[in-house]
């Protein structure tokens, strides 16, 4: 009875200290929700998301005010700048000192003086006790106005603060802004300075804008899926890499947010895994971006670029996330939006700075006015019986009634107190005409606010232009905004590995070192594998893959690939009767089999062939000699067979059992030129149709590319080409064409004309004289060109002047000086309507006779195949 009476009492006592224990729990877990929210609402709107009214975080605020409040022309340290930030941030001094350097290396709002750092090699900046800083002078005229910023106390109390700075400018979109807040990121791209100011003049002109981002490291950016900055939007921006010589790349421009070390890591690491080959690479970046990368022999520079693009940090995509705070809540908006609103801030701003001086003005003006009443009509004179300062304003006040009846505002205690405080000498020496014509130029200014205030648009958009006139100098765009072509990386890494199989067996693989080697390949290439019963299949390359027995025919497979034509002739496994046909592998789907024949059992394929060109050969077809043919031997010929797709059955070659199909001669192409197209907007060679056609091409044929720098070379028709620069012309080489170019020498400063044919060559020169400064003024490439030439000057009067080039000037070198325009003064040179003349005898060409009719056989020629009626032909 004793222990279940303890046991009662012991549960008695466990009841309490539990139900404690769980009023303790939810106490916790109702002081961490609201702790959690406030920690979070503290991360969002005082340390990670800017401001949209100003365009900065809180610490960016403080750091710039305390600058201000600094400010004597002179440059502070950074870490006395950071010392007196202190008192207004309640955080440490790293975060302050962070800050700073991020903005001074923004190279807007501050001007630094020391190291601060390297933006393209990732370099620190400096200790803050050996770097210096001051507002530049943008800043402090944008930035700051005492009488227009709303203020509030410190985190201590102790000082007062800016709620927000009274920018009148879209600050947050020129310098961008990165930060990671609880639940919530930001991320907003710099945009171009001068881009930013002709936006906020468009918008208010009611004038349709575009904003894309311009990121002070340049490189060149692909627009399309920006998104106006909102969360889904990206950007893709490569590096600018120049090709020097065809073993020398140099990387002038990196992408944002990257460095030259994280370039340069990146692109050993690709280079140590196969993906392409390079000799060495050196930074020799200063005070701009330079990677120089030393290539070996037998590599191609053009393949190199698109390897760097495809597989390191030369190419990157960024994500923009556009937040702000606004009402101490977070936001998201386009930038779009964003520029709209600091520019319609700013045009509050301007009305609100212009009402302020007008009510200045006019205070100034009451205050002139009341002393020259005071004084011409001797307003002091009565105030000498009174005893007591009450009479003295007392009798100021009656004195000034009869006058001021017209003033906007009654005359104060403050007034008379101004007023009776005069000294007797400023009265003495009193000038009457001085006042007069400065009330007068008070009066002017009104007059102009009031303009100001009536036209505020239009005085928004003076003010922006004057922005820009007296800060936008050295602002110009840095990152060109272009089309990217879309890389296959699989065409550009180099063959890092060896692919080998066992015919028999198989296996296909980059492991079967003792088995047949096939060729060398990528770790990212697909292959092809056809075995002798008709099936195929595309597969990744792997170590080692089972295809099935009797291969026939292993290759890597290019996607898309419309040259590489198959020829084959396969036995139907049936019927026995002996099929032809000639096919591309286009449209197929990784891992899935696929059957070039009917599919009967038996089947098996007795000739086949792979051609990259779709050439078409001849071969002798062996039948049965059991069958007593009359003919059992016979040739056909590849070319006559149309081009029809994998899974057509093809011609019928024999109903009669073949033996054997031998090839007796090789064939050449039936697929004609390749059309080559040239895209303006990725400056790059295409076969699809993109752009302008230069021509068709095959073999040896070369493409002229004519800078406008005055250089030209030939260049082959690989689409892997690059051509960075600004093109003058680019077409298909005619070796016969003459080339008329008019060139300005700096050194004579004379314009010389010039004609010749282009040399090959496949290193770019110039045609244009030695001299710096000499430029390309016109090219011209009319077989007979006319030159009209207006003049100026003291031969203003002289009439117009037209030139035949072909007499003027004979065809020579394109190294050679040339001849003188005019020996007059020239106002104007234009190439004009070509003349027509008749070709010289060598350079006519002798046009082949047409055949008659009757040399034509319109009779088919006798056939060696004996089933040459069941052939079906497309021709």
């Amino acid at each position: 009875m004793d222990e279940v009476k303890n046991d009662g009492m012991q549960s008695e006592e466990q009841e309490p200290v539990q139900e404690q224990a769980i009023q303790n729990i939810q106490y916790i877990d109702d002081y961490f929700k609201d702790w959690f929210i406030d920690y979070a609402s503290t991360t969002i709107t005082e340390r990670a998301i800017p401001y949209l009214e100003d365009g900065l975080k809180p610490v960016q605020r403080r750091v710039l005010y305390t600058m201000r409040r600094m400010e004597d022309g002179r440059y502070n340290k950074v870490a006395s700048i950071v010392g007196e930030t202190m008192k207004l941030h309640p955080h440490g001094d790293s975060s302050i000192y962070d800050t700073l350097v991020n903005l001074g290396q923004k190279d807007l709002l501050i001007d630094t003086q020391g190291n601060w750092g390297n933006i393209f090699t990732g370099d620190n900046a400096a200790a803050g006790r050996y770097i210096e800083a001051r507002l530049s002078p943008f800043a402090k005229e944008v930035l700051f106005n005492a009488k227009t910023t709303d203020w509030m106390p410190s985190y201590d109390g102790r000082n007062q603060e800016p709620i927000t700075l009274p920018v009148k400018f879209p600050l947050i979109l020129a310098q961008g802004a990165k930060g990671i807040a609880v639940g919530m990121a930001c991320k907003i791209l710099p945009h171009n300075f001068n881009e930013l100011i002709d936006a906020s003049i468009a918008y208010l002109k009611n004038e349709p804008f575009e904003l894309y981002p311009d990121f002070p490291t340049g490189g060149l950016i692909e627009v399309s899926k920006y998104n106006d900055g909102q969360s889904g939007g990206r950007i893709r921006v490569r590096a600018r890499i120049e090709k020097l010589d065809n073993k020398t790349l140099v990387i002038t421009e990196i992408p944002f947010e990257e460095t030259t070390s994280s370039v340069i890591d990146s692109i050993l690491k690709a280079s140590e895994s196969g993906r392409f080959k390079i000799k060495h690479v050196d930074d020799e970046t200063a005070s701009t971006a330079k990677i120089v990368i030393s290539l070996p022999a037998n590599v191609s520079a053009d393949e190199t670029i698109d390897a760097l693009y495809s597989c390191t940090k030369c190419s990157v995509t960024i994500s923009p996330n556009t937040s702000v705070i606004y009402n101490k809540k977070p936001i998201f908006l386009g930038v779009s939006d964003i520029l709209r609103r600091n520019t319609d801030q700013t045009v509050d701003l301007l009305r609100r700075e212009l009402e302020i001086t007008l009510e200045e003005l006019k205070e100034s003006w009451i205050k002139t006015s009341l002393e020259k009443i005071f004084i011409e009509h001797e307003v002091y004179e009565k105030i000498k019986p009174c005893k007591t300062e009450e009479d003295i304003l007392t009798t100021i006040d009656k004195g000034l009634k009869p006058y001021v009846k017209d003033f906007w505002r009654k005359v104060t205690r403050e007034d008379c107190v101004a007023l009776s405080n005069i000294p007797i000498k400023k009265i003495s020496k009193y000038n009457s005409y001085k006042t007069e014509e400065y009330i007068k130029s008070l009066e002017a200014e009104m007059e102009e606010v009031k303009n100001n205030l009536e036209h505020i648009i239009e005085y928004a958009i003076r003010y922006f232009k004057h922005i820009k006139e007296k800060y936008g100098a050295g602002r110009e765009r840095k990152s060109e905004i272009r089309v990217f072509e879309q890389i296959e990386v699989a065409k550009v890494v180099s063959a890092n590995t060896k692919l080998y199989a066992n015919f028999e067996t198989g296996f296909v693989g980059t492991s079967l070192k003792k088995d047949e080697f096939v060729c060398d390949c990528s770790d990212i290439d697909d292959i092809i594998v056809f075995l002798q019963n008709g099936k195929f299949r595309i597969s990744k390359v792997s170590d080692k893959e089972f295809f099935g027995t009797n291969i026939i025919h292993v290759a890597v497979f290019h996607k898309n690939d419309e040259r590489t034509i198959y020829n084959v002739a396969y036995r139907d496994g049936k019927t026995n009767v002996t099929y032809i046909k000639r096919f591309p592998v286009m449209g197929v789907t990784r891992n899935k089999e696929y059957d070039l024949t009917l599919g009967t059992p038996k089947t098996k394929i007795l000739y086949f062939s792979a051609n990259p060109n779709g050439e078409a050969e001849i071969v002798k077809v062996y039948l049965r000699q059991d069958l007593h043919l009359r003919k059992p031997v016979f040739e056909v010929d590849f070319s006559t067979y149309a081009i029809k797709g994998k899974s057509s059955k093809g011609n019928i070659l024999t109903k009669y059992p073949t033996s054997k199909i031998v090839k007796i001669e090789e064939g050449i192409s039936t697929l004609g030129g390749r059309k080559i197209f040239f895209n303006a907007e990725t400056k790059r060679l295409n076969d699809a149709g993109y752009g302008s056609l230069l021509g068709e091409f095959k073999g040896s044929d070369k493409i002229l590319v004519i800078t406008e720098d005055g250089r030209f070379a030939l260049s082959t028709f690989d689409l892997s080409n690059h051509f960075d620069f600004a093109i003058a012309r680019i077409e298909k080489y005619d070796p016969k064409k003459i080339w008329t170019a008019i060139v300005y020498d700096a050194e004579q400063d004379l314009n010389y004309i010039k004609r010749f044919k282009i040399e090959e060559t496949s290193k770019y020169v110039s045609f244009l004289p030695e001299s710096e400064g000499s430029r390309l003024v016109k090219l011209n490439d009319d077989r007979f060109p006319q030159l009209c030439l207006s003049f100026g000057g003291k031969h203003a009067n002289r009439d117009m002047e037209y030139i035949d080039v072909d007499e003027f000037i004979g065809v020579k070198g394109y190294k050679a000086k040339g001849k003188r325009v005019s020996n007059y003064t020239i106002d104007m040179m234009e190439f004009v309507e070509p003349l027509e003349k008749e070709l010289p005898p060598e350079e006519q060409e002798q046009e082949p006779s047409s055949p008659h009719f009757e040399d034509w056989n319109t009779e088919e020629p006798p056939s060696d195949n004996p089933e040459s009626g069941s052939q079906m032909s497309l021709f």
